[in-house]
């Protein structure tokens, strides 16, 4: 099989091309970057995710997938567990690791300042399950668009 590299070899993404077209939580605005619809990725998603100060996401989960979170700016309080019971922050430079099937709720502890991350996934699809448990911090501020309520 001949691979024509020109086309089918390494792609860039440039910041206005990402799509917001992707799974939303309530609290959060992603972005896609490298997903099947922008480069034909199969096995990875990546993109962005902005968090305005003092927003707290509801409680959610990404199914099978592993999740990896870069902080860029800001302040990241992370709760997980069946009740949201745990929670550990990340600044500027740290890394989050989100297991599968991990109820958590991302919060923006900053008062001032945007939460400001680059999202990864190991899978494909950006799978976002909204979960109805009663988080330990309500989410306020919150972030809606008119397809995902």
């Amino acid at each position: 099989m001949s691979i024509n590299w020109r086309t089918d070899g390494v792609r860039v993404v440039r910041a206005d091309e990402l799509s917001s077209d992707t799974a939303q939580t309530i609290g959060m605005n992603r972005s896609e970057a490298v997903s099947a619809a922008t480069v034909g990725a199969s096995k990875i998603w990546a993109g962005t995710v902005s968090i305005s100060p003092n927003t707290k996401t509801g409680a959610h989960h990404h199914g099978e997938v592993e999740s990896v979170i870069y902080v860029i700016t800001g302040l990241a309080r992370m709760r997980w567990g069946e009740k949201l019971e745990y929670t550990a922050e990340a600044g500027p430079g740290d890394f989050i690791y989100v297991p599968p099937y991990v109820p958590h709720q991302e919060i923006n502890a900053g008062n001032d300042t945007s939460l400001e991350c680059v999202l990864m996934r190991s899978g494909q699809k950006a799978i976002v399950v909204n979960l109805d448990i009663e988080p330990v911090e309500k989410p306020e501020n919150v972030w809606r668009d008119g397809m995902h309520g």
